[in-house]
C-alpha cells in the first residue's frame, strides 16, 4: 500500500483561501474572531444569572416592579417603559450604521458621515439612559429592611400597594458624633448602612402605623411573595429585623436578593462598556470620514468593520433585555 504524500500543488487545491479565506480581509476576520470570543463571554454571564436566579427563586425581584421609573414622570408607574426606549433606540442606532455601511460601498461621503453621527447620538443617547437607570437603581424608592438572615421585608399598605419608610419612620433624636480629632481615627463616621433612617426609627413608625404590613420575599401558593398579618409582621420586623437597606449596592439591595443587584451592575454596567468604547470607535472613524481618510483610500472597509461590532452590541443587548428584564 503506498503513502499518500501532500505536496504544494494538493495542499493549494485544498486550501484556497489565500490572503483572504471566506472573501474576507485580515481585519474582518479578526474582528470576527474577536465577536465569537466576546459572545461566548457574554453566554457565561448569562447564564450564570440563570442558573442563580433559579437557585434563588424565591428571593429573586421581579423586573417589572422593580424598573418602574421614566424621566420627569414622579410618582407615574411605567414598568419597563424606558428599558424598552433605550432598547429601541440602540437598534435604531444599529439601522443608521447598516445604512453607513451601504453608503461606504457606494462611495458616499456624505451619507455615511450623516449615518454615522446619528449612530454615535444613539449610542450616546443609550449610555446616558443607562447611567439615569443605574443612579434610579441605586437610590431606590421604597426601602426595605433587611433581616438576620439576609431577606427583604418590604412593607405594604392594607390596600396591598409598597409603602415607601420615609412616609412612616419616626425621627428619633440621636446623640451627635464625638468631635473628630486625628487620635480618634474613623470609627465613629461608618456603620452597617448609611441610610436616611435608623433601624429603630422604621420600627417605631411601622408600630405606631396599624394600617400597614410586610410582605416577605418567600413565595406562598400561587407564586407570589407571601404578605404577613399584623401580628406576624411586627413579631417579624421585631424578632427578626437587623437593618435598613435604601436602593442597591454590591451588598445590600431593597428589591431582593443581592445577587441580583449583583449581576445586574456586572452584566449591564460590562455591555454599557462595550456600548462607550463603540461610541470612541465611532468617534474616530466619523473624524476620518468626515477629512476624507477613506476617500482617498476608495475603501471604507474601516466603517463596516467598526460596523460589525455595534451590531455585535446591539445584539448581545437583545439577549441582555431578554432574559434580564422580560423572563
Amino acid at each position: 500500500m503506498e503513502a499518500t504524500v501532500a505536496t504544494t500543488e494538493t495542499q493549494g487545491k485544498t486550501w484556497e483561501g489565500g490572503n483572504q479565506p471566506l472573501r474576507a480581509s485580515y481585519g474582518k476576520m479578526m474582528m470576527w474572531f474577536f465577536i465569537v470570543s466576546d459572545a461566548l463571554t457574554f453566554s457565561g454571564f448569562l447564564a450564570a444569572y440563570g442558573f442563580s436566579r433559579f437557585k434563588f427563586v424565591d428571593a429573586w425581584p421581579i423586573a417589572d416592579e422593580v424598573f418602574t421609573h421614566f424621566p420627569f414622570l414622579h410618582g407615574v408607574p411605567a414598568p419597563m417603559f424606558y428599558v424598552a426606549f433605550m432598547t429601541f433606540v440602540l437598534i435604531f442606532s444599529s439601522v443608521t450604521m447598516v445604512l453607513a455601511v451601504d453608503a461606504g460601498h457606494k462611495l458616499q461621503k456624505s451619507k455615511v458621515a450623516t449615518y454615522m453621527f446619528l449612530t454615535i447620538i444613539g449610542g450616546i443617547i443609550f449610555v446616558g439612559s443607562q447611567a439615569w437607570e443605574w443612579g434610579t437603581f441605586i437610590k431606590g424608592e421604597y426601602g426595605a429592611v433587611e433581616t438576620k438572615g439576609g431577606k427583604i421585608l418590604q412593607f405594604l399598605d392594607t390596600d396591598g400597594n409598597r409603602v415607601a419608610i420615609s412616609s412612616f419612620a419616626t425621627d428619633i433624636p440621636v446623640p451627635s458624633d464625638e468631635a473628630h480629632v486625628d487620635s480618634n481615627g474613623i470609627w465613629y463616621m461608618g456603620g452597617e448602612t448609611a441610610t436616611t433612617y435608623s433601624y429603630e426609627e422604621v420600627t417605631a413608625g411601622f408600630l405606631a402605623n396599624d394600617n400597614l404590613l410586610i410582605r416577605t420575599q418567600y413565595l406562598d401558593e400561587h407564586g407570589h411573595p407571601t404578605v404577613l398579618s399584623r401580628e406576624a409582621s411586627i413579631a417579624k420586623l421585631k424578632n427578626d429585623g437587623k437593618l435598613v437597606v435604601e436602593g442597591a449596592n454590591l451588598r445590600h439591595n431593597e428589591y431582593g436578593h443581592p445577587l441580583f443587584a449583583d449581576f445586574f451592575f456586572f452584566i449591564t454596567g460590562f455591555h454599557g462598556f462595550h456600548v462607550f468604547s463603540g461610541i470612541v470607535i465611532n468617534i474616530i472613524i466619523f473624524f476620518n470620514v468626515v477629512i476624507g481618510t477613506y476617500e482617498k483610500r476608495k475603501s471604507y472597509e474601516m466603517v463596516e468593520k467598526v460596523g460589525l461590532y455595534w451590531h455585535f452590541v446591539d445584539l448581545v443587548w437583545v439577549f441582555v433585555f431578554t432574559f434580564f428584564y422580560l423572563v
